[in-house]
């Protein structure tokens, strides 16, 4: 499996008006995701009928800040095994600031600093976080 980037995430005071400015800077499409949860699913390539791309490109979303400090993108790399890589980074001076987590339906994501404290996550498309 190549370990690309599969996934983004946008962080905003003002999701609503940071999503205007997206999409009026590059013509990117957000969507109002269900449930209680402020969040907007970033299309900036088509996607077929389950949400998937269709053309070379990531998508990703927009959500509330987390907390004031979450000032930059989230990145989130896929892999095959969320555990494993972990476990890996732990070994080469990674930390966990948000340990595996399931997307139901979707699949796993976990979320770390490296060495230096830059922020990414690991994603795992999996059947078995249905």
């Amino acid at each position: 499996m190549h370990k690309t980037i599969a996934y983004f995430e946008i962080y905003g005071d003002n999701p609503p008006k940071l999503a205007g400015f997206y999409e009026g800077l590059f013509g990117w499409k957000f969507e109002r995701a269900p449930g209680p949860n402020e969040y907007w699913r970033v299309n900036t390539v088509p996607t077929d009928a389950e949400g998937r791309p269709t053309a070379p490109g990531i998508n990703g979303g927009l959500m509330k800040r987390p907390s004031p400090e979450v000032r930059n993108w989230l990145n989130y790399v896929a892999v095959e095994s969320v555990d494993e890589v972990v476990a890996q980074a732990q070994k080469m001076g990674g930390t966990v600031l948000k340990p595996k987590a399931p997307i139901p339906g979707v699949g796993w994501f976990a979320i770390l600093h490296d060495p230096e404290m830059n922020v990414f996550a690991l994603w795992q498309d999996d059947a078995s976080a249905r």
